[in-house]
């Protein structure tokens, strides 16, 4: 699983190193510094005309159909705009800045709509646009100052462009920069939020799926039968008698399936005896002989028990169906305000997340309560399926009712 970019000492230290002194003799800093400020102008020209376009173009389209899609668009083209300065910035001025995150179109399954009121309302975006466009004034000021100071205030230039370049430095730092955490916190739980929607709504279409392909026709018959035996009650005792037998193995059989389908919304043992008893219980149905070990001197709030016990379930029915292992075991525990669980077998291996077993499904759903999924699964095996969750005391939902 692809993990978001963090800062690292070395680039924080790389960020924060200080530049050369200014001189009178003009070295690779001064020339690159020369550089970026004769570049602003055609470079500004571009934003501003890009900027003023996309703008104007987009906000008068926005009385017909097509105007916030392309005004979402030109939002988007401002992003690789700002990729290029920051890129410039790197090579010429020495300022070190992070990309911005992507937003989470491809992860997210949210519609057509949706997807674009995330691009419209993207502040990496709108922070370009704006830098863009108050850029043009201060490119022409730095182009005039730095092409008149060649020739005529050569002398002291090397000053006169670091105290211009420092300007743009604060630019792209302030305007340029990565959105900030709140931002970035915001893009992720929307997306998560659509993955949240679908599952319950996929859920619910399988709940609704099961009761009628399932318990319900097998008492439409169970009462079609009743119905039969009634009748024949008086004229063919044995025969009635018969029927009502059938019919009463009609029903244990229906039992059976509400049964399963009650285990399969949210088992009782859960609820009753706790994470460890349910798990142990999944276990004793897998093909494969399973160690569990649970590790918890509490129990999570009941959101996260679920969550935590589907995962494990839905692990152990591909290590039945598709893993050839011969034993399993799964692990339970807490680490501060984390809860881990893992999920080993010695099967063939090869797992992967788009590999058709929904293993990009518990990905997405951990990934939206803010959790972790990873698999190790070399060819060969073993498979180690390694899922993270945040954890909340059982205080919480206690609190909030």
């Amino acid at each position: 699983m692809t993990e978001r970019p963090r800062y690292s000492p070395e680039r924080k230290a790389e960020a924060t190193a200080p530049l050369p002194p200014v001189r009178f003799a003009y070295d690779a800093h001064t020339w690159k510094e020369i550089t970026h400020l004769l570049v602003n102008l055609p470079v500004a020209l571009i934003g501003f005309v890009y900027v003023t376009t996309v703008l104007f173009t987009g906000f008068m389209l926005t009385v017909t159909v097509i105007g916030f899609p392309v005004l979402a668009a030109g939002l988007m083209g401002a992003r690789k705009l700002g990729a290029m300065e920051r890129a410039r910035a790197r090579k010429l001025l020495g300022v070190r800045i992070d990309e911005p995150s992507p937003l989470p179109l491809k992860s997210s399954n949210s519609g057509f709509f949706q997807q674009l009121w995330m691009m419209l309302k993207d502040p990496v975006g709108w922070r370009t646009i704006l830098y863009d466009f108050i850029r043009l004034p201060w490119g022409i000021l730095t182009f005039t100052i730095t092409l008149t100071s060649l020739f005529v205030l050569w002398p002291v230039l090397p000053f006169i462009a670091r105290g211009l370049t420092n300007a743009d430095r604060a630019m792209v730092r302030g305007l340029l920069s990565p959105s900030d955490e709140l931002e970035r916190r915001i893009a992720e739980l929307e997306s998560g939020r659509g993955v949240v929607v679908d599952a319950a709504a996929s859920d619910l279409r399988r709940i609704e799926r099961d009761l009628h392909d399932g318990a319900q026709a097998r008492l439409v018959n169970l009462a079609m039968g009743l119905g039969l035996a009634k009748e024949k009650l008086l004229e063919d005792p044995e025969y009635a008698a018969a029927m009502v037998s059938e019919a009463h193995g009609e029903v244990k059989l229906a039992l059976q399936e509400l049964r399963d389908l009650a285990r399969g919304i949210h088992p009782a043992v859960l609820t009753d005896r706790g994470l460890d008893a349910a798990l142990s219980s999944v276990a004793s149905r897998c093909t494969v002989p399973v160690k569990v070990t649970a590790d918890l001197n509490a129990r999570p709030a009941a959101a996260i028990e679920g969550i935590a016990y589907f995962t494990v379930s839905e692990l152990l029915q591909n290590v039945s169906k598709h893993s050839g292992a011969r034993t399993a075991s799964v692990d339970v525990w807490r680490t501060e305000d984390r809860l881990l669980i893992q999920v080993w077998d010695d099967g063939r291996g090869g797992a992967r997340l788009d590999g058709g077993t929904g293993m990009q499904g518990l990905a997405e759903r951990l990934d939206a309560v803010d959790g972790l999924f990873v698999i190790d699964s070399p060819p060969g095996g073993p498979t180690t399926v390694t899922a993270e969750l945040p954890w909340r005391d059982r205080s919480f939902d206690a609190g909030r009712r």
